[in-house]
């Protein structure tokens, strides 16, 4: 569904991101693994907005490098970013209004749809997103990128700074959502928990691609445990 092709990133003359390609099979889970500052973020955020960059993103056979954020959305691709950055002055519902922006026509279809997949925000229709918990938030920055109905969904840390519980929780969803037919592909500095639920993982160190395998595979790789899984 993906194809990224000799990408580079730069922030003025800082190259963030170093000439990697990689693939995002439909209706799998692919991930990005690394530490801070690998260029995880920088390869997510080149895919849909206008940062500099050189190399092809091809998605669905269709040319998107040079395309606007907002063309680029409309080709059923949605970002929830590191740090949810949810609008913590409107409410659960308005939030999940934003969303389906693009989509709506099927607005309460969807949102429906959404307090049924997280249902720790039916409570929280009319709560201000600021005041909800960290792992609420996250639950309403995902339900809000899918109510534009993705085809490919990019998942920016969904587990940073939540507690092992609702990380439980939200990876439970992840999978769930692969199972319905939505590709994913999931940066995690959670390497394990992350390698557990995809199909096939690239490490990423200081912006370039070191190792690519099943994720199955890097589970067992001694370098892999031991730079990012404490073994």
């Amino acid at each position: 569904m993906l194809k990224v092709d000799d990408l580079s990133v730069y922030y003025g003359l800082i190259k963030a991101v170093r000439n990697i390609s990689f693939n995002v099979k439909k209706a799998q889970i692919t991930c990005l693994i690394g530490g801070n500052g690998a260029g995880k973020t920088s390869t997510l955020s080149s895919i849909v907005s206008d940062v500099k960059k050189t190399g092809k993103i091809i998605y669905d056979g269709i040319d998107i490098s040079k395309l606007p954020t907002h063309k680029i959305i409309q080709h059923k691709i949605a970002l929830v970013p590191e740090g949810r950055r949810v609008f913590i002055n409107l409410t659960t519902d308005e939030n999940l209004r934003i969303g389906a922006f693009n989509n709506d026509k099927n607005y309460i279809e969807l949102k429906d749809k959404m307090y049924k997949m997280f249902p720790r925000l039916v409570a929280k229709k009319n709560q201000l997103a600021g005041t909800m918990s960290g792992g609420e938030q996250q639950m309403l920055a995902i339900a809000r990128a899918l109510m534009s109905s993705p085809r490919l969904l990019m998942l920016d840390e969904p587990s940073l700074g939540l507690a092992p519980k609702i990380i439980d929780e939200l990876f439970e969803t992840i999978e769930q959502l692969k199972k319905n037919g939505i590709t994913i592909l999931l940066v995690e500095q959670n390497a394990f928990a992350a390698l557990e639920i995809s199909d096939y993982s690239y490490v990423l160190e200081n912006g370039e691609i070191t190792l690519e395998d099943k994720s199955s595979v890097l589970l067992k790789s001694d370098e892999v445990r031991q730079k990012y899984l404490g073994v």
